[in-house]
């Protein structure tokens, strides 16, 4: 069955924030697509990131999606694992509470992201 996949950034029990990779099951549209189910969404926006971004320990400000768009960014959750997150990746922020994460820009080529903002 197809699938998509997302990177989930979230607080555990222990107050530490992980990484999840989760994959979403898709169906068939019947129109040449296969989908998943629609997630509420409230309002989108976009970022670029300047070279000299950098943001030590914080949370996800709310819950949402980071889509990039274009460049490298890094991640550190609290519990030690970094990834780098590439074009094409979706990121669900959703360590609002806890410790939270590290981030900072990678690469010289310009970083672009969609915020996508869920309900609370």
């Amino acid at each position: 069955m197809p699938s998509f996949k997302y990177v989930r950034l979230y607080a555990g029990s222990d107050g530490e924030s992980h990484f999840e990779d989760v994959e979403v099951l898709l169906t068939d549209s019947g129109r040449g697509t296969d989908v998943s189910m629609e997630i509420d969404a409230e309002s989108i926006n976009f970022a670029e990131f300047r070279e000299d971004y950098l943001l030590d320990q914080h949370r996800a400000p709310r819950r949402r999606f980071v889509v990039l768009l274009a460049g490298l960014l890094e991640i550190e959750v609290s519990d030690g694992e970094v990834r780098v997150l590439g074009p094409g990746t979706v990121l669900l922020a959703d360590d609002t509470t806890g410790v939270g994460h590290r981030s900072r820009a990678a690469g010289a080529d310009q970083r672009l992201a969609m915020f996508v903002q869920l309900p609370v």
